[in-house]
């Protein structure tokens, strides 16, 4: 793959948007997150260690399943009353809030001093991958970092330059858990086209913008 062909300068932005953009202020739940579901009088409905499945949903005595991931709390409770007061109550009191965060990961590749997976925190982002990586190597090619993402099943590849990120003049993307990040090597850009086709669940299936 021709990393050319790859989304760069603003395209790569749409895909990978930066941190300071408009996002939601409410957590949005992610697969495996622990949730605290109480409904009032109700204790076999309840239950303070609700676990959302890989698939992103929760099972919910008298209400079945509900897709929870990438929706509020405030907005699967809700629905969560609204079931049961179709099917079992009358006017039920529902609140749902996130017990325990499900851990987020990022993989740094390429030319960095300490490749690997590493556990992020909400609000991370490309410097923050880089920097958990121990910074770039003396042989990084800093205009070719490549971002890769599935987000609902769609593959996706944008590349950024660490030059204008680090100097100010362009944004900072936010990394997504699951997130592959690919540092190139300067002179050798053959080396970045082979750590990208090392990548069995992208390889041939990236989405490409010109530039």
């Amino acid at each position: 793959m021709n990393s050319e062909g790859l989304a760069s300068g603003p395209a790569a932005y749409e895909l990978i948007p930066a941190a300071g953009v408009p996002a939601p202020t409410q957590y949005l739940i992610q697969p495996e997150d622990v949730l605290d579901l109480r409904v009032f009088g109700e204790e076999e409905i309840s239950n303070p260690k609700l676990r959302v499945d890989t698939a992103g949903a929760i099972q919910v005595p008298f209400a079945g399943q509900i897709q929870a991931a990438g929706r509020d709390a405030v907005e699967v409770g809700s629905e969560i009353a609204h079931k049961l007061s179709q099917r079992y109550l009358v006017n039920p009191q529902v609140t749902l809030a996130i017990a325990e965060a499900a851990p987020r990961y990022v993989s740094v590749e390429g030319e960095v001093k300490d490749p690997g997976v590493y556990e992020m925190s909400n609000n991370f982002t490309l410097l923050s991958a880089i920097a958990r990586a121990g910074s770039t190597s003396t042989i990084a090619k800093l205009e070719e970092v490549v971002v890769l993402r599935d987000l609902n099943g769609q593959k996706m590849a944008a590349r950024f330059d660490l030059r204008d990120i680090r100097g100010g003049a362009a944004p900072d993307p936010i990394i997504m858990n699951n997130d592959i990040v690919v540092v190139g090597r300067s002179g050798k850009r053959e080396a970045l086209e082979n750590v990208l086709k090392a990548a069995p669940a992208f390889n041939g299936l990236f989405y490409l913008l010109k530039r």
